[in-house]
């Protein structure tokens, strides 16, 4: 995609255009497990067993879903939507039913949780991916800002409502309720005309997908990077609240920085796209936007911090779902951005577990990893926009010929296909 001038008035044309809203509504209730569903495993598996094994379920969901992303998406490209999102919503589901039926017996908690995960339906590749045909070129930019900044509703009412369910009904209502939430997303969903009607590009297949690009490759390894970072929050920001006594804090301080890039998303709507060199720029404001929280102020200061830190992750990912749709051969854009989504969730696993030791050596240890990320993101998204382009060679100037006379039996014939060409 060539880089486009987003109006004014993109964020206006992207609502006002034709199944927007409806999909924007869906994906996000579909996509609600994915902040709900943690949480929801964790609650249940501490009815019996320790924190640590607790913590092993989670990680075995989120590990499904990392790996099912890119399989599904690849899917996707070569197939159609629907069918693929129906598949693996009930097989998701199907986990969550397990787990709440597995009476704690640790081997069939771990499996639902990783069966749970595996069928995580890839709606927010499935919708980055439609944005070109729902919007005019000019707004695609606004509407990948649009969709990241809504995106960060999901982190702060999953987790509500998974508390909303438990309090209600027990630890089991709240896996039931990620499940029912997902397949009502899901329908919602795919029963959209134009996810009916979307195919993917036709193009060459390889067994590498998207990750046959060099380049592309630099800004999954960015996105790893970035993920760390915000990773590493909620690890840090905990230990934060327990030494301040009160660990209460550490949830209103990680909404702040979601509003921060709720906030973020929406001003970039207004924004220009740029060119290649935005990718690096935004990846700079973002990690220098993790500097100030070195300084651990009060907690009024540092939830004014975490939400600055959190202005400039919207303008970095929608600099890099443009990047990824400029640089992916056609026919992977489902499965180039679901490689960005599991890249993010890899980092910000490795993220949090890097950071629990720091924090035990002190707070300010803990705050460290998110701008020393920040900056290897830079590194890796510089790298991916400045080396490795090939330079367009100049034309070959050709000495005009003469102009050949006329002869009586008619117009000289039509040449221009003689005239050697410059090489590639």
């Amino acid at each position: 995609m060539s880089a486009v001038t987003a109006e004014p008035s993109s964020l206006r044309l992207v609502l006002r255009a034709k199944f927007v809203r409806r999909l924007l509504v869906f994906s996000q209730t579909g996509r609600l497990p994915m902040a709900a569903a943690p949480l929801a495993l964790l609650l249940f598996a501490r009815e019996v067993h320790g924190l640590a094994l607790a913590g092993l379920v989670v990680a075995a969901y989120t590990a499904g879903m990392a790996v099912s992303a890119p399989l599904l998406a690849r899917t996707v490209d070569r197939w159609r939507q629907p069918p693929v999102l129906w598949a693996s919503a009930l097989l998701s589901a199907a986990g969550f039913v397990v787990v709440a039926a597995s009476a704690h017996r640790v081997p069939v908690l771990l499996a639902g949780a990783v069966f749970a995960g595996l069928g995580t339906p890839p709606l927010e590749a499935c919708l980055r991916a439609l944005w070109p045909a729902l919007v005019p070129a000019g707004s695609v930019p606004a509407a990948y800002s649009l969709d990241l900044a809504v995106q960060e509703v999901i982190y702060v009412t999953g987790p509500l409502v998974t508390l909303a369910a438990v309090g209600l009904a027990g630890p089991a209502a709240g896996l039931l309720a990620a499940a029912v939430l997902q397949l009502a997303g899901v329908a919602g969903f795919a029963l959209t005309p134009v996810v009916r009607t979307w195919r993917g590009e036709a193009g060459e297949r390889h067994w590498a997908g998207p990750l046959r690009v060099p380049r592309f490759v630099m800004i999954v390894a960015g996105v790893i990077c970035a993920g760390a970072a915000v990773g590493s929050l909620p690890v840090v920001v905990t230990g934060y609240a327990e030494a301040a006594g009160n660990r209460a804090l550490s949830g209103w301080m990680l909404a702040a920085q979601a509003v921060g890039a709720l906030a973020g998303g929406l001003l970039y709507t207004r924004a220009t796209s740029g060119g290649s060199g935005r990718l690096p720029l935004t990846a700079a404001v973002f990690a220098a936007g993790y500097v100030p929280l070195l300084l651990v102020p009060g907690p009024v200061p540092m939830a004014l911090l975490l939400a600055v830190s959190g202005l400039a992750l919207p303008p970095l990912l929608t600099a890099v779902f443009l990047a990824a749709d400029r640089l992916t051969p056609p026919g992977t854009a489902v499965e180039a951005f679901a490689w960005i989504i599991t890249a993010f969730t890899v980092g910000s696993a490795a993220g949090a577990a890097i950071t629990g030791p720091l924090v035990s050596d002190g707070i300010r240890y803990g705050f460290t990893l998110a701008p020393v990320a920040g900056l290897l993101a830079v590194a890796a998204m510089c790298a991916a926009t400045y080396l490795g382009r090939r330079p367009h060679p100049a034309p070959l100037l050709l000495p005009t010929p003469p102009a050949a006379p006329t002869s009586e039996a008619g117009p000289t014939p039509d040449r221009a296909h003689l005239a050697p060409h410059p090489e590639p």
